[in-house]
């Protein structure tokens, strides 16, 4: 499993999750995962972070592991080399003090170039694999709040810097369908938008992450755009 190591100490090591792969198992299927990775790289790492109890008795190791992103996402990812980090980041995580922050390619011109997205998340009502920041939406309505800016735009698409306030599920792609701006090639969200730019999978990197490392020095890493990002700046450029 070829995975590029952007920044690595003696606690942590920051990756750039291709695209295509899980952060970790959800023991239903077969398949290779960043906690494997993990595991395989730093084996001291085997009882680092925290496992998943199911509810048939099985326990699936998530080795280093604090946070994730999608499986479609690409980018910067966070990872724990001993109990000790892993601890002092959950509590960054908790307290909101890890910035973090995306690109993505969205449908439609977005008119308004800078702004703060502030709507509650809660379940969809139509498909359980879903979450809403919409009238409708079931259950625990939890506070989410997304910044973001527009860098550039055209008749069909734009391109936005988003940074999530809060860590809800799916936030920023929930936060821009709400704004009537889905991502491009979000089947979940946006399954009766026709892809642009040649996109072929969710269009958003985690392209930067900032957190205190263990010395108290503030650590910012950055993933380079991807070969799809890169055609599609090009895209936007000319049509700009």
């Amino acid at each position: 499993m070829k995975i590029n190591i952007l920044f690595e100490d003696k606690d942590y090591v920051v990756i750039d999750k291709p695209v295509g792969l899980i952060v970790h198992s959800d023991g239903k299927r077969e398949e290779p995962t960043v906690a494997d990775w993990m595991l395989e790289t730093y084996p001291k790492t085997k009882d680092v972070g925290e496992p998943i109890v199911l509810t048939d008795g099985r326990i699936l190791l998530r080795p280093g592991i604090v946070h994730r992103i999608d499986r479609d996402t690409s980018g910067t990812l966070i990872l724990c080399k001993n109990q000790k980090a892993f601890l002092a980041l959950k509590e960054q995580f908790k307290a909101k003090t890890v910035k973090k922050t995306y690109h993505a390619f969205v449908f439609g011109n977005v008119k308004e170039k800078e702004g703060i997205i502030d709507r509650p998340i809660g379940r969809s009502r139509k498909d359980f694999r879903m979450w809403s920041a919409q009238r409708g939406a079931r259950g625990e309505m939890r506070d989410a709040v997304t910044e973001y800016r527009v860098l550039n735009t055209s008749k069909k698409a734009s391109l936005v810097e988003a940074e999530p306030k809060t860590g809800r599920t799916h936030q920023i792609r929930v936060h821009f369908k709400a704004i009537n701006h889905p991502l491009i090639a979000d089947s979940l969200y946006a399954p009766n938008h026709q892809p642009v730019f040649g996109f072929e999978r969710l269009a958003l990197h985690a392209l930067r992450i900032s957190f205190v490392d263990m010395k108290g020095k503030m650590v910012t890493v950055e993933a380079p755009y991807p070969a799809d990002f890169k055609k599609a700046v090009k895209e936007i450029e000319k049509e700009g």
